[in-house]
């Protein structure tokens, strides 16, 4: 099996850190692909910059040409994952839902702790419109932006336990989601520190299309993910 994992920044770091993760978690013989958009932002911090991610991404995703069994789009509470699926027929899961939808199955409530507090709007939408918005207890933000966790990791841990710990003990959340694809790898020294279960995105969501592509099943054509209109766009598909 093969799995498509869509950086939606073009920094190369950050894909590296999602590809490692998520290989790490994937079962034997499932190969992660991981890929880096074209263009766009270095990182991804407001609904400007997830529009053009999303854009760069399907691009990419198109001119993949080997074959594959499915796709996450790692970027948590990013546009595009919509786009995606009715470009391709392969399963589709966005990090955003994996987590929630994850920790849904682990208790009652949850809530995800993300990097700027500009983007927790996006990450509340995207979880109402998987229907889990009343469970989410909150969104809280790090203050950190997405190139400080990777740049200075010590520091972005102990903001995440801060913030899960407030989520925990003020929100009344049993289950923490780590709101950012560059929080990869983190939520193990974060559930030390918080003391709740900790769901990681990325795993989550190879874990879900592992178990979509295994019962054979793959995105529904039929309404609102059907494939797009065959009609002559101009400048796309990208040069």
């Amino acid at each position: 099996m093969r799995i498509v994992v869509a950086n939606v920044n073009t920094t190369e770091a950050v894909t590296e850190a999602i590809r490692a993760q998520a290989q790490k978690t994937a079962a034997p013989g499932t190969e992660v692909l991981a890929v880096t958009p074209r263009f766009g932002p270095p990182s991804v911090e407001g609904n400007f910059e997830s529009y053009l991610a999303a854009v760069a991404v399907m691009d990419r995703v198109r001119a993949i040409e080997e074959p594959y069994d499915g796709i996450v789009l790692a970027g948590f509470g990013e546009h595009g994952k919509e786009g995606l699926a009715e470009l391709f027929d392969v399963p589709v899961v966005d990090i955003t839902e994996a987590a929630a939808h994850t920790a849904s199955l682990l208790g009652r409530r949850f809530s995800a702790v993300t990097s700027l507090a500009r983007t927790c709007g996006q990450i509340e939408d995207r979880i109402a419109l998987a229907g889990l918005a009343g469970r989410c207890a909150s969104v809280r933000a790090t203050g950190l932006g997405v190139l400080e966790l990777e740049q200075d990791p010590a520091r972005a841990r102990q903001r995440i336990v801060e913030e899960a710990v407030r989520a925990v003990e003020d929100d009344g959340a049993e289950v923490i989601c780590l709101g950012c694809a560059g929080m990869a790898g983190l939520a193990e020294q974060v559930r030390e520190g918080a003391g709740a279960p900790v769901v990681d995105g990325v795993p989550a969501a190879i874990g879900l299309v592992e178990s979509l592509v295994r019962q054979g099943l793959r995105t529904s054509k039929v309404g609102g993910w059907a494939d797009p209109l065959p009609k002559e766009i101009p400048g796309w598909p990208l040069p």
